[in-house]
């Protein structure tokens, strides 16, 4: 509007500034001071405002389009691949696969409104979050290593639900490894940690859950397996072996960092993973390589000090007896031992006498090899009988078997007395008598 100038609070305040340096009630240096301004800044805006007044203040792309606004056409472009392939995609997510699959370069917020506009995007409001301590990231890489198991659909309608382990590193923030499986399980943790400690080194300490694969969640220390292992699961066992402190949280919040990660894991790596077509616990276990790469570039952090706190592997140390399920048994006097249903006749020719009453441990590897070894050595076995479990239902056939295998011939079916035996006639001669 004619007569009127359009000017913000900021370019009010120059004005008022400016005209105390016309009349020489402060100096030069003071004004670019109170403005934020260098003195050569400051001398170019008075000699404008001497020559335009207030309007010279003014901002002169106020009211007019920018020459970076987006084509109307461009906008529709981008709209269609985002409902077409990114429709439910984070704004900032969906940017960064625009720029790598299609080319097309889009700030986070500009797509953001573009999303909001067309219904794409729903905005989220503010949560007020309850406070926690805050606890500072370890200062060396490998020092404290935080894993988790995360279930969850993250091949949504194409596969089974499954499980991901996640082992993340507390010092930088790097996923070390990723592990699909499909639950929860020792044996999952064993064959990660193993894969971990052939890449990187024996880490300081873990950082778990209470779940029951990492701690004994009985009071009632007496069960089987657990007084032999001194109160330890085998993945505690087996952690003390190799010198790694396992400390058990207390609540989720306590080892945030990995449920953050496992938040944005369900976000970024399910869309992943449906773009890459991957729908098998196989293929998306070769898929993690790449993704670790790329996401480690965008989100870790360098840590506080430069040394590696990861301790080389012992050549003496076999990652494979040591990262494996551990029992302690007893060798009967004819050189059995007995594990899972399954008797177990050791092969020697060593004098029975020596070793009956000993004891030997069994080793159940990844595999579901077992090992048997006695004072150091390994033992020549053979299966040789397998029991059925006490609430296992047989048929009269399988039975039958089982019953020939111990020698046992199973009772055959009754003759039928005639109507005159004398079992059947007792009752009615003891009638007669009394009679």
């Amino acid at each position: 509007m004619e007569g009127q100038i359009i000017m913000s609070q900021k370019e009010v305040a120059r004005i008022s500034i400016i005209e105390k340096l016309l009349e020489k009630r402060i100096k030069q240096k003071h004004a670019s001071k109170e403005l934020n301004i260098s003195i050569r800044q400051l001398q170019r805006l008075v000699k404008k405002y001497k020559r335009e007044g207030a309007n010279g203040l003014a901002h002169k792309s106020r009211g007019r389009q920018s020459n970076n606004k987006m084509l109307p056409t461009q906008e529709v472009k981008i709209i269609e691949i985002v409902a077409k392939r990114y429709y439910d995609f984070g704004p900032t997510f969906a940017s960064e696969k625009l720029l790598e699959n299609e080319g097309i370069k889009i700030s986070d917020e500009k797509l953001r409104q573009l999303m909001i506009r067309e219904h794409l995007w729903v905005t989220k409001k503010i949560k007020v979050k309850a406070l926690h301590q805050m606890r500072d990231r370890r200062s060396k890489e490998g020092e404290l290593v935080q894993i988790d198991g995360s279930p969850h659909a993250w091949f949504e309608d194409r596969g089974d639900s499954c499980c991901l382990i996640v082992y993340i590193d507390d010092a930088t923030g790097m996923l070390k490894k990723l592990h699909f499986c499909d639950t929860e399980t020792t044996n999952d943790y064993f064959i990660t940690t193993k894969s971990y400690i052939k890449r990187y080194g024996i880490p300081g300490a873990f950082y778990s859950d209470r779940h029951g694969i990492f701690r004994i969640n009985t009071k009632e220390l007496n069960c089987k397996y657990i007084d032999e292992n001194k109160g330890l699961t085998q993945f505690g066992r087996a952690m003390k072996e190799l010198k790694i402190e396992l400390i058990n949280a207390n609540s989720p919040q306590a080892k945030g960092r990995v449920e953050r990660s496992n938040k944005t894991l369900q976000d970024r790596l399910v869309k992943e993973l449906r773009l890459a077509g991957i729908s098998t616990i196989k293929e998306a276990n070769e898929f993690v390589t790449e993704f670790i790469k790329k996401y480690n570039k965008k989100f870790a952090v360098i840590p506080k000090s430069a040394d590696n706190a990861h301790r080389a592997l012992d050549s003496n140390i076999d990652l494979d007896i040591v990262l494996s399920k551990q029992y302690t048994c007893t060798i009967s006097k004819e050189l059995t031992v007995q594990y899972e249903n399954k008797f177990y006749k050791i092969q020697t020719k060593r004098p029975a006498y020596t070793m009956k009453k000993q004891k030997a441990t069994i080793i159940e590897k990844n595999t579901g090899e077992i090992e048997i070894i006695y004072k150091g050595n390994k033992l020549e076995y053979k299966v040789f009988e397998k029991q059925p479990k006490a609430n296992a239902v047989l048929s009269a056939k399988e039975l039958n078997i089982f019953l020939d295998d111990l020698f046992i011939q199973p009772a055959k079916n009754k003759v039928k007395p005639s109507d005159n035996h004398p079992w059947r006639t007792y009752n009615k001669k003891r009638e007669l008598q009394t009679c």
